[in-house]
């Protein structure tokens, strides 16, 4: 179990990241491709991934970042800078400024259960050439791995902090941090990962806590090992029908494009509207003055054309804009 003890001081700094972090998202999906845990949503990901990467000539090239990132168990801090919070190029930047001190540290951990080829031995004395071809491998794995389902993940990401910013306002940090359950659990002022891979403690010394929603994320949290980089947790999100109804465009699948014809209608525009910073069935239909019902048939509509997804949160279901509905909003 992991505990994370809170201050008065470490409520006041917690936060939910901004966006899906593009870093967090290669590196996990690189165990989710591996590893055990075949979860259906990403079976279709799954196949068109290894595919590619098997018919891709930079797949040798790969090596290196695959050995960092074994299916399971402990994989580099280093890998997964705080920086990449604003951004993939930001993300990157900090990685090829790693200090060779902690690129020795995390590797020596690494090694311990891993076997690592000979560039890693490069990349710990902190070979910049080696640090440089560990990004450019990130580059390609993230073009055929991550960019063309981009829309899909930033989707999952934004329904999960239309919820967490739901919380916050109706209960404050406490509230938010209670409405991780069941993943995690608040309770006097520690937040419990009760099914973590490793008996830890972790004191946050008022720096407070960034969380990181993920779609790649397994069922159990992530935190960095080192306690003195700044705090992060990263949890998993709905995943919201998965990633198999795209192609390998990212574009919506023939089934949600023909979904798209039963759109016309100013009450459905309406709903599109109403749901540009998340909206719960009930507020739909106060808002349009409209049964229930009929919101939520409304709702249905939208959501199996790619234009919101829905979640249920105890007695209501609160509906966000995918990035296709938000560009169909905007236009």
């Amino acid at each position: 179990m992991l505990k994370i003890h809170f201050s008065g001081e470490d409520i006041l700094r917690t936060r939910v990241a901004p966006a899906a972090d593009p870093v967090w998202e290669l590196v996990l999906s690189l165990h989710a491709l591996r590893g055990r845990n075949r979860d259906p949503l990403t079976a279709g990901w799954r196949r068109t991934v290894s595919r590619g990467l098997r018919q891709d000539a930079a797949s040798e090239q790969l090596r290196l970042l695959f050995a960092l990132n074994p299916p399971r168990g402990y994989f580099p801090d280093f890998l997964t800078p705080y920086a990449s919070v604003d951004g993939f190029e930001a993300g990157l930047d900090a990685l090829r400024s790693t200090p060779t001190g902690m690129l020795h540290r995390d590797l020596n951990v690494l090694a311990t259960e891993n076997h690592l080829p000979s560039s890693a031995a490069a990349l710990a004395r902190g070979d910049v050439a080696v640090l440089h071809h560990l990004t450019d491998s990130m580059e390609q794995y993230r073009s055929l791995a991550i960019s063309p389902y981009w829309s899909q993940i930033q989707s999952a990401v934004a329904a999960d902090r239309a919820r967490r910013a739901r919380a916050l306002l109706d209960g404050g940090v406490e509230g938010l941090l209670t409405s991780l359950r069941p993943a995690l659990r608040w309770e006097g002022g520690v937040l419990e990962v009760r099914h973590y891979p490793h008996s830890r403690e972790l004191h946050l010394d008022g720096r407070g806590l960034l969380l990181v929603p993920s779609f790649f994320c397994a069922d159990t949290p992530v935190a960095l090992l080192d306690p003195a980089l700044p705090p992060v947790l990263v949890y998993p999100v709905d995943r919201l029908g998965g990633l198999a109804s795209v192609d390998d465009t990212g574009a919506p699948s023939g089934a949600a494009r023909d979904s798209l014809a039963a759109l016309l209608g100013r009450t459905r525009a309406a709903v599109l509207q109403a749901s540009d910073d998340g909206c719960t069935t009930g507020e739909v239909a106060r808002q349009l003055n409209i049964s229930p019902a009929a919101a939520s048939q409304h709702a249905t509509v939208l959501r199996n054309a790619g234009l919101l997804v829905s979640h249920r949160d105890r007695n209501s279901v609160l509906h966000t804009l995918t990035p296709l509905g938000r560009a169909m909003l905007d236009a």
